[in-house]
């Protein structure tokens, strides 16, 4: 670990399969998920395994979907000390429900993952960091579902997302509830990207490192950081018809993922969001 690291970051990794991106939703219809493929469980096990080697835990956003077909990989990431958090069950964009529908769907995956988990979810991250100015609504339905800190806003201009505007640290966004949002380091009045997804995998490791440490170091704040299960499968099944954007997005580098995800390991402290994020009153999870 370099000696300039002296902040524990959150890791984060969004519970997903490689069908299920957002990216990918004009292409597999959700009705065929279940005759997909599913390599969530072998690539979480591996994300387990590196983790423990490393004596790190982490916090992992976890699809309801996902939970209710494999229990006992949910079972796994708690019994390794790890953070249980909500993705929301369907993977499904904010921007593309109700109110009604949202909280449905919130309140389901929180429920589901406490009742195979056996801890209590706390957490929460919208699909594609679906939440921004148009839906801050969300945001009261989260605090009424019972969570108690939300990374969904990201603070960055992009096609899919993105709430420039909004702060870049984690601040009381309602009352009971925190916003976490992924990092972004702040040059020439732009926040840029620095917290992970296709930006760690597109970006030099080294530039990628500078940035977090910058956070680390100018703004003295944790950085949150984030990846995906898929991101490390290089034998993933490749999606037919989809458009040059989407491909070079999703494939880039993938098959230096693991590589870098280890070096990141090393090279930074790591822990988990409400141990970093929570007072310590809030970190009493288990439901037994």
């Amino acid at each position: 670990m370099n000696s300039t690291s002296v902040i524990t970051n959150a890791l984060t990794i969004d519970v997903e399969d490689y069908f299920q991106v957002s990216a990918f939703a004009p292409y597999i219809e959700r009705k065929r998920w279940d005759l997909s493929e599913c390599r969530v469980e072998r690539n979480v096990d591996r994300i387990l395994e590196l983790l423990s080697d490393k004596k790190i835990q982490a916090t992992f956003f976890t699809l309801g979907w996902i939970a209710e077909r494999y229990p006992q990989l949910v079972r796994r990431i708690v019994e390794g000390g790890h953070e249980l958090a909500s993705h929301g069950y369907g993977h499904e964009r904010v921007s593309d429900l109700s109110e009604a529908e949202f909280f449905d769907d919130i309140f389901r995956a929180k429920a589901l993952l406490e009742d195979i988990g056996g801890t209590k979810v706390q957490g929460y991250r919208a699909p594609s960091f679906s939440i921004g100015s148009g839906n801050l609504w969300a945001l009261d339905a989260l605090r009424r579902a019972g969570y108690s800190y939300s990374s969904s806003i990201y603070p960055i201009r992009h096609d899919h997302y993105g709430m420039p505007e909004a702060p870049r640290f984690a601040h009381q966004i309602r009352d009971g509830l925190m916003e976490v949002p992924p990092t972004t380091l702040r040059i020439f009045n732009r926040n840029l990207p620095s917290s992970g997804g296709g930006y760690f995998r597109l970006l030099p490791y080294s530039l990628s490192r500078w940035m977090l440490r910058q956070v680390n170091i100018r703004d003295a704040s944790p950085a949150v950081f984030y990846f995906h299960p898929w991101e490390i499968d290089v034998d993933q099944p490749r999606v037919p018809g989809i458009g040059f954007k989407t491909r070079f997005r999703h494939y880039v580098n993938i098959g230096r993922m693991e590589r870098r995800l280890v070096q990141l390991l090393q090279d930074f402290r790591w822990g988990r969001m409400d141990q970093i994020f929570l007072p310590p009153s809030a970190q009493k999870v288990s439901l037994a």
